[in-house]
């Protein structure tokens, strides 16, 4: 496992309100403000999604499993921000409970992920590391790396 030793930096908190989309909102807070590493806190209301709920397969190759929904629900969720290596931008990587009455799924939340009536979003500055999402050529994904 490779790791680094930051601090906490600034902490922003922010207010989403309906229909905004999540992603879109939280990166360009974070590109606002020129944060690259963060930890991200989120609890709040989904209006839809699209969720990657695992892989298709449990053998490669590695293919999302979405499910969406489009009925308001309840969030929580944590995630982090590092910046993309190739364009220098925040990326949001957010995993997440997503219920409704009896349902829950947990997973990603992709694909124009709105929010519902109000999102609250906590994002944890971290200083002091050199973090970013990198292109993995074994799963195709684009995977936080660290630098030695």
């Amino acid at each position: 496992m490779d790791y680094q030793v930051g601090k906490i930096g600034r902490v922003i908190v922010a207010r989403g309100f309906e229909g905004d989309d999540v992603y879109q909102e939280i990166e360009s807070i974070a590109a606002k403000e020129s944060v690259s590493s963060a930890a991200v806190i989120i609890i709040g209301g989904l209006r839809s999604a699209r969720v990657v709920v695992g892989p298709k397969s449990p053998t490669g190759p590695i293919e999302p499993n979405f499910t969406e929904f489009d009925d308001a629900r309840e969030i929580a969720g944590v995630g982090t921000i590092f910046r993309d290596c190739d364009d220098d931008s925040p990326k949001l990587h957010l995993h997440a409970a997503i219920g409704r009455g009896d349902q829950v799924i947990a997973g990603c939340p992709r694909g124009g992920a709105k929010v519902f009536c109000v999102l609250e979003v906590v994002i944890m500055e971290i200083d002091g590391l050199d973090a970013s999402r990198a292109l993995d050529p074994e799963t195709a994904f684009k995977l936080l790396t660290l630098a030695s």
